[in-house]
């Protein structure tokens, strides 16, 4: 098997093969990092938030998602089997079906958002060249550079697209973005305007933490590959924490400096905003297939899990398949709910893993592949996260809201992702005590 493109299954992953090191993890995450959607997410928290507020904002769910996902990183590295199959040991074998199948579900989500971006952004520029947009044909040119990126695995991802040249092309690209945001802009100016309200500085914490969160039940897919558990926490966290803070802040400038009405006029104006503008959109749209790459990868690896024979490239096809067929039919303008969705069921989740973890110091191989059934006390924590999730931001279908409201729930004003995680994390701990105690026989104090 070359080391170069490991087509790994749900087995932990043998010493030969984990070969990232500190720079290659950090490089894989901030290549993730630097994505469009990013770009696109910064801009729902103005004009709402004034710019100072947003920026605050930024640095703190910055700071706080990423410290969860560099500690996702590094519990995939001690464990080095893939996310949903390292679930087995806090839930129970039958119990990480259940978040294998939202998982599923949020990855075929995020590449359905990937592709509509890069096909967004694609049919701007080719309107604007060529006279024509065709979005479905981007889409379709989207997915097939998406899926050959899947077959590549995650060492040969890093290793024969980012480290060459990827980065460095779309490092410049945004960096001259920055520079194109902010010349005669009136920094001053937005700086002291006020926001206009509808999004609270919390909630704006919880849009920002919801991005780094949607990757905790991937992170141990790439970390399983790492070769320290020190090198994917630093490598995981401080890779995806800069880049994201850059794209989340200078979206929340474009949108100001550039008077757009709205997220969806972004490629729109930055494709019209001259040849060395175009030239920058473009490059980040040809990198931006990379995204729904590690979404599409890790729907397999997920997959895995309740079927573990079944190919990975099969599944890789099928994933990639479904998605695209999703980005054909889909609309952006649900991006911002999807978020808040995806942030009520993976916060409180993440905190049931990190206190089961702790709690056990680490889980080896019997942990996971000779777990029980089920672990409903775990479940029961897990639960009890997600309902305080949703009772702080009502999050999902119309007629699911309407419900939570007329209980009147109370904002805490800390938002909704620190107090679930909270909750899910002490409680896990808790019960797990407990279990062990009586699983020794010793009187619970």
């Amino acid at each position: 098997m070359s080391h170069e493109t490991p087509n790994w299954g749900i087995e932990p992953v043998p010493e030969r093969l984990r070969v990232l090191g500190l720079f290659d993890t950090g490089l894989l995450w901030s290549s993730l990092g630097l994505s469009l959607l990013v770009l696109v997410a910064g801009t729902y928290l103005v004009p709402a938030l004034s710019l100072r507020d947003a920026f605050l904002a930024i640095l703190v769910g910055g700071v706080v998602g990423n410290a969860m996902l560099g500690f996702a990183g590094l519990i995939g590295a001690q464990a080095r089997v893939p996310a949903m199959v390292l679930l087995r040991a806090p839930l129970g074998r039958r119990g990480s079906y259940l978040a294998t199948v939202l998982n599923v579900v949020q990855n075929v989500g995020w590449t359905v958002f990937e592709l509509i971006v890069i096909a967004t952004a694609a049919a701007a520029l080719s309107q604007r060249v060529f006279g024509f947009g065709a979005k479905w044909l981007w889409t379709l040119v989207a997915a097939v550079g998406t899926t050959a990126l899947a077959l590549l695995g995650p060492v040969g991802f890093v290793r024969r697209w980012v480290k060459p040249f990827a980065i460095w092309v779309v490092l410049a690209s945004l960096a001259y973005l920055t520079w194109w945001a902010l010349h005669d802009a009136g920094l001053q100016r937005l700086w002291s305007r006020p926001g206009k309200g509808g999004l609270g500085f919390w909630g704006g914490v919880d849009l920002m933490i919801a991005m780094p969160v949607s990757w905790l039940p991937l992170a141990a897919d790439y970390t399983r590959f790492s070769r320290s558990r020190s090198r994917s926490f630093w490598g995981t966290g401080l890779g995806y924490l800069l880049p994201n803070v850059w794209l989340y802040a200078l979206g929340a400038v474009l949108l100001l400096s550039k008077n757009l009405g709205d997220a969806t006029s972004l490629m729109t104006a930055i494709a019209a905003g001259g040849l060395a503008s175009g030239l920058a959109l473009f490059a980040l749209g040809v990198d931006e297939t990379k995204e729904p790459f590690a979404n599409v990868y890790s729907t397999a690896l997920s997959l895995q899990n309740l079927i573990p024979r079944a190919s990975q490239r099969m599944l890789i096809l099928v994933a990639a398949s479904v998605s695209t067929l999703g980005a054909l039919t889909i609309d952006l303008a649900q991006y911002q709910s999807f978020l808040y969705l995806l942030g009520s069921f993976f916060v409180p989740l993440f905190g049931v893993l990190a206190a089961d973890w702790l709690v056990r110091r680490g889980y080896n191989r019997d942990a996971v592949f000779r777990a029980p059934s089920l672990r409903p006390a775990q479940l029961g924590a897990w639960l009890a996260g997600f309902a305080l999730y949703q009772w702080l931001i009502p999050t999902g279908p119309s007629w699911w809201k309407d419900v939570v409201n007329q209980l009147h729930p109370t904002s805490w004003g800390l938002g909704a992702s620190i107090p679930s995680f909270a909750l899910a994390f002490a409680l896990s701990a808790l019960l797990n005590v407990l279990v062990r105690r009586r699983a020794r026989g010793s009187p619970v104090a």
